[in-house]
């Protein structure tokens, strides 16, 4: 009979770049881990990096697996399993390798993977009985996983209990008076100090509901970023290495975050070949993996305004229609302007500036207006102050502007709530504040023809919000003339319908 010393405290199963990178973290973190993957190198390279980067005086901290069945008889019960796999079938295959590998109820299975947030829910029901079926989405990328990511659990609330201790100890760490990530870059030394980036974030599903909408945030703040640095090359006139320049010093300010960061750097890179900067190299066609459609078609069904996320997604799409692109390029008409240089140029920056942090906040308040009504819809409590505090460090939107959301939604636990972040003081005034500057980036770039769909789209949605009326009153007249759908009065009690029959003569009004 094994030693209950010898066993080791948590599996991870998916070996790639995150659930190598994963298992370093557990155990640096001193957690004894026991790893497997079908590609036996990928076990190999795992334990060799882990042998490189042991302390002297340290023993061994993770243990290579053949297969399942050794795994599930190497760790201590209850067990836990970290997978880290790709969505859909392969987290269903693993789960039935592991049952038939003899895991037990009382074990848990976490799915660390992009899932779709309702297939999380499902599995939940399916497993139930059989193993305890949970799921965290995890952002951060490679160097988050390794260093500290933030993490977003949810499922079984005895379950979490189990494994927040790990968790806390893995998550990216934030200094709790400046609100500051604090920074670990080599292994083997964690971060012991400072609030975790993670929480409880609720029900099973809740978690991937909240990474998913993380990252219809970040395709948009990536998209923001990319119409700012197209501006300023067609529009200023500006190389990759001034434009470089300009996010170097917007970084340091109200811009200040990770997307901003590595923009910056990307944009400084020559080209190892022909040494050129490597931005203009780089092919102007876009991937995507799914995430960020999944937000927008999620906002559409559930009827919440995300136009600069969607609007990111259709970037993404247009960016694939090179060919087109190629050919229109010669047939339509734009317009032909001088770049702007000096004065004009210096004004044009920081009004930029100032436009990019106004289509921060319209973006930031939809994605969370979003989660909100999700929320309502499916009986989640979600704490979003919490969201807001575990996104400053670790994950691909990290930014200083989010101790201002976490202070906006503290505050409003004081008030009468915060329904959507335009709402919050410090938002409303700063969008005030700068929204001549935005409009008029918004000017320019029309008048010179540079696409700026996602700060376009934002500024949209923040004059939406901002018109008490809509001409969605001639909308509902229309939809009422072809189809019956019936409308509302200004001067009568809300609920109330009515319907003109408009084809008689002497049209009547119905009062349904």
């Amino acid at each position: 009979m094994q030693n209950h010393s010898d066993l080791y405290d948590i599996g991870v199963i998916g070996l790639g770049v995150m659930g190598k990178n994963l298992a370093l973290n557990i155990a640096d973190n001193h957690y004894k881990v026991a790893a497997f993957d079908l590609d036996v190198a990928k076990i190999e390279a795992l334990l060799e990096q882990e042998q490189s980067e042991r302390l002297a005086g340290q023993g061994q901290r993770i243990v290579g697996c053949s297969h399942f069945s050794q795994m599930v008889s190497t760790l201590a019960k209850p067990r836990i399993f970290v997978l880290s796999v790709p969505a859909g079938g392969p987290v269903d295959g693993v789960c039935s390798a592991l049952l038939d590998a003899g895991i037990e109820a009382d074990d848990i299975v976490i799915d660390t993977g992009n899932s779709l947030w309702t297939d999380t829910v499902a599995r939940e029901g399916q497993y139930a009985g059989k193993f305890n079926f949970f799921s965290c989405a995890i952002s951060g990328g490679e160097m988050g996983a390794r260093f500290g990511p933030s993490l977003m659990p949810s499922g079984d609330l005895n379950a979490w209990n189990r494994i927040k201790p790990i968790w806390e100890a893995i998550a990216a760490k934030v200094d709790p008076d400046t609100g500051l990530p604090i920074e670990r870059q080599e292994p083997g030394n964690p971060v012991t100090e400072g609030e975790p980036c993670t929480t409880y974030i609720g029900p099973a599903g809740s978690g991937h509901y909240v990474k998913m909408v993380h990252n219809g945030i970040e395709y948009a703040d990536m998209q923001l970023i990319c119409e700012a640095y197209h501006l300023l090359s067609n529009a200023c006139g500006m190389t990759a290495s001034e434009i470089s320049q300009v996010f170097e010093r917007w970084n340091r300010g109200s811009l200040n975050s990770y997307l901003m960061e590595i923009s910056a750097d990307v944009l400084a890179q020559a080209d190892p070949i022909t040494g050129k900067p490597l931005v203009e190299m780089i092919l102007d066609k876009a991937g995507q993996k799914g995430t960020g459609l999944w937000t927008a078609v999620s906002s559409l069904q559930i009827g919440c305004p995300a136009p600069t996320i969607a609007e990111a997604v259709y970037a993404r799409a247009v960016s694939t229609q090179k060919s087109q692109r190629q050919q229109l390029s010669h047939r339509l008409a734009g317009p032909s302007v001088e770049p702007l240089t000096g004065e004009e140029r210096a004004v044009f920056i920081d009004q930029l500036e100032s436009a990019l942090y106004c289509a921060k906040i319209a973006c930031y308040a939809q994605g969370f207006q979003l989660m909100a009504m999700t929320a309502t819809e499916n009986g989640w409590q979600l704490d979003f102050a919490e969201i807001a505090k575990i996104w400053r460090a670790g994950c691909i939107i990290r930014a200083r502007f989010l101790q201002s959301i976490t202070e906006a939604y503290q505050q409003a636990d004081n008030q009468a709530g915060l329904a959507n972040l335009l709402m919050a003081d410090s938002f409303s005034s700063a969008l005030s504040a700068k929204q001549l500057d935005w409009r008029s980036a918004v000017a320019i770039a029309t008048l010179r023809g540079v696409p700026v769909p996602c700060i376009g789209s934002a500024l949209a949605y923040y004059d939406s919000y901002r018109c008490e009326t809509l001409p969605a009153n001639l909308l509902q007249g229309q939809r009422d003339f072809f189809g019956a759908h019936t409308f509302e009065r200004t001067d009568k009690p809300s609920g109330e319908k009515y319907h003109l029959n408009w084809s008689h003569k002497q049209r009547t009004l119905d009062k349904l």
